[in-house]
């Protein structure tokens, strides 16, 4: 990328606090905001965790006449509090742990260290397991299993989207981010997607807690911020085109799709073989994507539209990807109280998952929602987090000198983003996705068109 002339918001923002307390002695607290070199802060849909990485110099006196590393001691599992801001005056303030330390330059006078830092709950999951009867719907397991003193028990706000589904299981000492991520995929939200058409979740952290939110539902979040990039030099931020609130330092689409692999992992025609060993009930579908787009909430205008030469013709024939399941009968129906096993007894024919509905459905809209993707770098804007929704427009290759790309404009999600603060600048880079293509609505505008 060229050397833009760097705006107002992208000049070093202001790191407040960089906090290590000692694991050995609780009293003793290091700063090393002033020998911080380098802060990377990430989220991430996909990530269960907030990360961030810290470069400091650590000098010889920074502690009992000591260096960082040998006079807390700096081990790992340290509790960091750390406070910075933006030149808009967005505030991060978050209390993270010491996942791991890397010394990277040491000589006799003085070393560099990098420090990965996690949240509280990354490092608890190790060493928490599910191992009791989870009933009820899978909004409530969520729950269950971040707030409940047995589990991570965790004090972040939590933003759980209702599901409409009922799910029962057992925890079989599993991970609670290993079952959570499980569950995502059996997940169909009761606000934002009907069962049959569309289903899955994602699990994720942000700075502001924690979210269990639907892929439909993240799409039909209003737009956060607008974004616009053109070649003109940045003047200090102040020629930002009316109605949109950000100009981008650097813009680029990477929207190499491999049709293959789409096709492998079932994005667009899926298969779905069911078996009941007990009535020996034998069924095959074959959900098809664009036969569901009306029901769907896309970001753009429509899916991909794909060569029809390629279409099997006949019933259950057209499929690039085919889930064998066994149906899930009578293996833990719910009842309470008195007359639990009455209860019992009336649902065990009761199907405890819904694979018709919602196995295949989960697969086709993880897999669509990478279907287009952008990269975005702008000055350091900590209001924006992983899960919000972000309208880009850039001009397209045209003569036309003010026409904008109608194709690969429009509403994204935020997939990942990272914030770069060093002594010399602060920047913002954002990873962006979207389910369809086609630019709809105006920058301007705020929720997604259903």
């Amino acid at each position: 990328m060229a050397n833009p002339i760097i705006s107002k918001s992208a000049e070093p923002s202001f790191i407040e606090r960089i906090d290590i307390i000692s694991n050995k002695d609780q009293s003793k607290t290091v700063s090393v905001t002033n020998g911080t070199i380098r802060l990377m802060y990430y989220e991430s849909i996909l990530q269960d965790s907030v990360k961030a990485t810290v470069t400091f110099a650590d000098t010889g006196n920074a502690i009992d006449n000591k260096t960082v590393l040998e006079g807390l001691p700096l081990v790992g599992q340290e509790k960091v509090s750390i406070k910075f801001s933006d030149n808009n005056s967005s505030t991060l303030n978050l209390t993270l742990y010491v996942n791991k330390v890397t010394p990277i330059v040491e000589d006799t006078t003085k070393a560099m260290v990098q420090m990965e830092l996690v949240s509280k709950e990354f490092i608890m999951n190790e060493k928490v397991r599910l191992n009791t009867r989870f009933d009820g719907k899978i909004s409530q397991h969520i729950q269950k299993i971040l707030t409940n003193q047995n589990y991570l028990a965790t004090q972040k706000k939590v933003d759980i989207e209702e599901t409409s589904n009922n799910y029962n299981f057992i925890g079989n000492n599993r991970k609670p981010y290993y079952a959570m991520n499980w569950l995502s995929k059996k997940a169909v939200s009761a606000q934002n997607q009907k069962k049959g058409d569309s289903a899955g979740y994602f699990f994720f952290e942000t700075s502001e807690g924690f979210f269990f939110k639907s892929i439909d539902g993240l799409l039909s979040q209003d737009k956060k911020k607008s974004i616009t990039f053109n070649q003109s030099p940045d003047t200090r931020g102040e020629n930002t085109p009316a109605g949109y609130d950000i100009k981008a330092l650097d813009y680029s689409k990477d929207n190499n799709v491999d049709v293959q692999e789409k096709l492998k992992m079932g994005a667009f025609s899926t298969r779905t073989v069911l078996f009941d060993p007990f009535s020996c009930y034998y069924e095959v579908i074959t959900p098809n994507a664009k036969e569901k787009e009306q029901s769907l909430k896309l970001a753009g205008k429509e899916l991909p539209t794909l060569n029809p030469e390629f279409n099997k013709q006949g019933n259950n024939k057209d499929f690039s990807r085919t889930t064998y399941y066994l149906l899930d009968k009578g293996s833990l129906p719910s009842g309470s109280g008195i007359g639990k096993s009455q209860q019992q007894l009336t649902k065990a024919t009761e199907e405890n998952f819904d694979p018709k509905n919602i196995l295949n459905q989960s697969i086709m809209r993880y897999n669509q929602l990478f279907s287009q993707k952008s990269t975005v770098t702008i000055p350091g804007d900590f209001s924006l987090h992983a899960g919000d929704v972000v309208f880009v427009d850039a001009k397209q290759l045209s003569s036309a000198d003010e026409e904008i790309n109608k194709e690969y404009g429009g509403l994204y999600i935020i997939a990942d983003l990272c914030h770069y603060i060093s002594p010399k600048e602060t920047y913002t880079k954002l990873n962006l996705v979207r389910d369809s293509f086609g630019r709809t609505g105006n920058h301007t505008s705020g929720k997604i068109p259903l």
